[in-house]
């Protein structure tokens, strides 16, 4: 099982000890991870990944939006390890955006957006990077997915996973940044209904918020 660092349920901090958008502060609860942990945390998940798949080209698939945040840190970091280390691999990137969210809940139909030629992706390793898993079903259906175009190798990297015991389906990532109790959560690119993507550490939305910003 890969590695991760374990947000326990009542693990937050105070939003007053942070610095907070203005226009955000009556409509969260709590600060979860602030942005200096995420980056430390992803600069070692960077180094893991390029130690495991320095052997061929890599291409990196960012799922939009959400993972755009994480994305751009992570493959900075894999850059630099690409420039200073002695094991470097020729490092490529593509887009692709899923949508299985409406409001704060789940729908259960997954909608693929965009990687309609995935070709490139023959014969080569593929790193998925996600911003958070749930319940798994979104993850599976994108790798029966980039399964069709014969890479040589999928591995997974997401920023978060969450502790969904009576709704998971039991996937986990290959790399995982944090686990984290079953909250919803915005930041760090992570948004409800296409606000709270300008907030730097991820927090827990309260009530007041999901109300404001419901569609």
């Amino acid at each position: 099982m890969a590695g991760y660092i374990k947000i326990e349920d009542d693990q937050t901090f105070s939003k007053q000890m942070f610095c907070i958008p203005q226009h955000y502060e009556d409509y969260l609860e709590s600060v979860m991870i602030p942005k200096g942990l995420i980056l430390n945390r992803t600069e070692r998940l960077a180094r893991d990944i390029c130690r495991d798949l320095c052997h061929g080209p890599l291409v990196a698939l960012c799922c939009l939006k959400g993972g755009y945040q994480f994305f751009s840190h992570l493959s900075e970091f894999i850059i630099n390890y690409n420039g200073t280390s002695g094991h470097s691999v020729p490092f490529s990137i593509d887009f692709i955006r899923l949508k299985s969210y409406e409001n704060d809940g789940s729908t259960n139909d997954v909608k693929i957006i965009g990687g309609d030629d995935l070709s490139s992706v023959k014969g080569k390793n593929v790193l998925i990077v996600e911003d958070i898993i749930d319940t798994g079903k979104t993850m599976k259906k994108l790798l029966e997915v980039i399964s069709q175009f014969k890479p040589a190798q999928v591995k997974v990297v997401s920023m978060l996973v969450k502790r969904t015991p009576l709704r998971s389906s039991s996937y986990r990532p290959d790399y995982i940044g944090f686990e984290i109790p079953d909250k919803f959560v915005v930041g760090y690119a992570l948004d409800y209904n296409e606000y709270f993507r300008d907030l730097n550490h991820i927090c827990i939305i309260n009530k007041e918020g999901i109300e404001k910003y419901r569609t």
